[in-house]
């Protein structure tokens, strides 16, 4: 049955009310209550009734031709050739940590690496990228919440962005540059519209992915939507052999929310060793009430990262968590799970000053919400740098040198 819009205000109004009453007792400190479940039906979804969805098929990249024969140089030349020299990319390089960790040091140019040669950072010359089958133990994630193009044009209401920001046909060049030339092992990201396009590009290089949509997502509210926006998972198939895979439509008080969460168990093929590497994206807004739904949902994350056997292993859990370092669910991951996060090593146990540096209608946000976690298995060899404030710019993210309003983090991981 399809509601008129009238009555769609009027549920919406309502729910609104009911929405901003329980806000409110949240930050006067009173004792939780769960509310009604049609309520938190509401409240744990989208959140928007507005009308009824255009599922569209994910099907806006079939003109993004990948020969057989393609491979990364050739694929990160295409995306240096097909863009515009007036606006270079992001460059960024590797802070690598000595055997005892007690320094850090910045890579050469070209890093020579458990013998292979990677590149750091973006060049206008992109070294090829060699096996990566024996690295004794040893891979690099990289995870990034690549902005979802049906949010970006038609929901996030970005000010100041220049002219061809959200182009998708230059955007994704430079969402697979900044993937490729980090040359990563696994990489996890979130906000993805465009499945099908990372796919196909990705497969021709030797990844396999894995990806889980949000159950409601909001892009199919919007006009010219490619289909719901959600996680993936990469990993490369020369590197990994995979054990089992799974996803979680996250719950908040037994309710189904409209996030998830994707579990990949991975053994190394040069040692045997496993490794559990999973990526989320929590429930984004401010507020008290919000805060305390992202921290049941990383209740939820741990539970099922739990009964997925990785407390005996080593685990990897990073994505867009929507919460800065004091919020409660980074504690309640990092205590349930026995993880830390990887940029404290460079931080001083702290967190990079941004992740994501964005202007809207209603404000500027500069805030470190995306994490890498990882627990007592696992060592951190380094790390990524954060871009600099002058390479972000005055209109801030994203622009025509970066394609997302969140910024891509990595680490080189050695198992122990």
């Amino acid at each position: 049955m399809v509601l008129s819009p009238s009555v769609f205000t009027s549920i919406r109004k309502n729910l609104q009310e009911t929405f901003d009453h329980a806000e409110k007792l949240a930050e006067e400190g009173k004792p939780p209550c769960t509310p009604p479940r049609q309520i938190l039906q509401y409240l744990v979804r989208m959140g928007s009734f507005t009308s009824a969805p255009a599922v569209r098929e994910d099907c806006q990249d079939v003109d993004f031709e990948v020969g057989s024969s393609t491979t990364r140089d050739s694929l990160l030349n295409r995306c240096l050739s097909e863009l515009p020299s007036s606006a270079p990319l992001f460059t960024r390089n590797f802070v690598t940590f000595n055997t005892n960790y007690s320094s850090a040091s910045e890579e050469p140019e070209e890093l020579q690496s458990w013998g292979l040669k990677r590149v750091p950072f973006i060049s206008q010359g992109c070294s090829s990228a060699n096996t990566h089958a024996q690295d004794g133990g040893r891979f690099r994630v990289l995870t990034w919440n690549i902005l979802a193009q049906a949010l970006a044009v038609s929901h996030d209401n970005f000010v100041g962005l220049p002219e061809g920001t959200l182009d998708w046909a230059a955007r994704r060049l430079r969402i697979l540059h900044e993937i490729l030339i980090y040359d990563p092992d696994v990489i996890c990201l979130q906000e993805v519209d465009h499945f099908n396009f990372l796919n196909s590009t990705l497969s021709s290089l030797g990844y396999r992915g894995v990806f889980c949509s949000k159950p409601d997502s909001p892009c199919i509210y919007l006009a010219n939507n490619n289909g719901p926006d959600g996680c993936a998972l990469f990993y490369r198939r020369d590197k990994f052999d995979l054990i089992s895979a799974s996803s979680r439509v996250l719950e908040i008080w037994r309710v189904q929310s409209n996030q998830v969460c994707i579990f990949a168990n991975l053994r190394l093929r040069d040692t045997g060793q496993q490794v559990c590497v999973a990526t989320t994206h929590l429930k984004a807004r401010q507020g008290a009430l919000l805060t305390t739904m992202r921290n049941e949902q990383g209740k939820d994350v741990s539970n099922y990262l739990i009964s997925c056997g990785s407390l005996a292993k080593p685990l990897i859990l990073c994505g867009d968590f929507n919460a800065v370092s004091t919020e409660p669910v980074i504690s309640t991951v990092k205590s349930r799970l026995g993880v830390k996060s990887v940029y404290g090593k460079l931080y001083n146990g702290e967190e990079p000053p941004y992740t994501t540096w964005k202007v809207r209608a209603d404000g500027e946000y500069r805030h470190t919400i995306d994490y890498i976690f990882y627990n007592k298995f696992c060592d951190v060899e380094s790390l990524l740098r954060i871009p600099t404030e002058e390479q972000i710019g005055p209109s801030r993210l994203p622009n025509l040198s970066y394609a997302s309003d969140h910024i891509a983090i990595a680490c080189d991981i050695r198992l122990k």
